[in-house]
């Protein structure tokens, strides 16, 4: 393993709000990129506020921002202004990757498309997240993870049960999986850059993101092929693929793929033997065709003991399982400290936070996470590095040029 992380050395301009293009430059700050967060004057990216939202669990940290944002740099540049478009320039000469998420129309009205910013630097990646593609009748429709990855892509009618209503998402499930989709975009522009020495433009959607994630469902339409409605769970399509509560009052997956295998194993794990010769349950057809009748066996089952004790039940018995997590049990979750996914900040008021899913033998850790940056508190350092002078800089934010 070497000391440098796999990205230190490369410069990313952050011009993208919320979260879905913000958590792709986050994953490479995390692996050593310099991100510099590009914000206009006044309030700078709405995702500052994103904490009052009423889906968003209310603490005085905003740990929206700070999770989505650390350790970048803040810059705030006026782009409508002549004087701050000419900063942002000269920042996108010294660039490797620039990340937007401008509704289309935006950026053409800016000048922020690939095309305006390429001439400027050939070497340029030019990373675009959209809501819904950048082509097609619903290219300049606006789209949060919810209408565009959730509810456009089937998700949510995939998870609605029989008779009930609609599904809700919940919030920036979809933005964080697209956020990683736009990072491995990045990542093979960077591979394709440094086999030919060319720039590019990458990205993808909301509503890609969504599909991908998914695909098997949406594959079946594609051929015409559709399952019911989700059923309930005491009618379960498969008993054995089915979430049973315990003593303790902690609910059960079941996930059992291999039936001949493994459901006399279940069988001996649960001490009902006696169901095995049962001709109603002695093939994995017939167990399907009496579901809600094995449904109606298994739950007083599982109910006479608690999670710890099916946990080691089921384990001895390789049956696969899972337990059905709740939020209160992340902060003790040992597994997700044992694999990172867990990690230590920098950061009093926020010292433990969620890392990105990546690891590599390659590299070291990530950087440890610290705060996300005050609103353009990192202008003059920028400007600095950019051959301003302290006289220009001055001059600059008397002209609201920046901030």
């Amino acid at each position: 393993m070497s000391g440098q992380l796999p990205l230190q050395g490369l410069r990313v301009l952050d011009l993208a709000s919320f979260i879905a293009g913000p958590v792709a430059t986050t994953v490479m700050g995390d692996y050593g990129a310099e991100v510099i967060k590009i914000e206009p004057p006044g309030e700078g990216d709405p995702q500052r506020k994103l904490g009052q939202a009423h889906s968003i669990p209310q603490h005085p940290v905003n740990f929206c921002w700070h999770m989505t944002n650390r350790n970048k740099r803040s810059v705030v540049l006026d782009l409508k202004n002549p004087e701050g478009r000419a900063a942002f320039d000269r920042l996108v000469k010294t660039a490797d990757v620039m990340v937007v998420n401008f509704p289309l129309k935006v950026r053409a009205r800016l000048r922020m498309r690939y095309a305006d910013v390429a001439p400027l630097n050939p070497r340029l990646i030019y990373a675009s997240m959209t809501g819904y593609g950048e082509a097609g009748p619903d290219a300049e429709q606006p789209g949060f993870d919810s209408t565009a990855f959730f509810a456009r892509s089937g998700l949510l009618d995939g998870l609605t049960y029989e008779g009930g209503p609609p599904a809700f998402s919940l919030p920036a499930q979809g933005d964080q999986m697209a956020g990683m989709n736009l990072f491995a975009a990045i990542s093979m522009a960077l591979l394709h850059r440094e086999r030919t020495g060319e720039g590019s433009e990458v990205g993808t959607s909301l509503h890609a993101s969504g599909l991908w994630s998914n695909a098997i469902l949406a594959q079946g339409a594609l051929l015409g092929s559709f399952v019911a409605p989700r059923p309930p769970r005491t009618k379960p399509r498969s008993a054995l693929a089915n979430q049973y509560r315990t003593s303790d009052g902690r609910w059960i997956q079941l996930t059992i793929v291999r039936e001949d295998k493994l459901w006399p194993e279940l069988c001996q794990a649960i001490e009902r033997t006696d169901l095995m010769d049962d001709p109603r349950f002695e093939t994995t057809e017939k167990r399907r065709a009496h579901a809600t009748d094995l449904a109606a066996i298994l739950d007083p089952v599982f109910a006479g003991r608690p999670w710890p004790e099916w946990k080691e039940r089921l384990r001895r018995h390789e049956i696969t399982f899972g337990l059905l997590g709740i939020l209160r049990d992340v902060p003790d979750d040992e597994q997700a400290v044992a694999n990172g996914a867990v990690v230590n900040t920098r950061q009093e008021d926020m010292p433990r936070t969620i890392s990105a899913p990546i690891r590599m033998s390659f590299a070291p850790e990530p950087m440890t996470p610290g705060p996300g940056p005050g609103h353009g508190a990192h202008t003059d350092e920028i400007l600095g590095e950019l051959g301003y002078s302290a006289a220009e800089i001055g001059r600059l934010r008397e002209a609201g040029a920046i901030g």
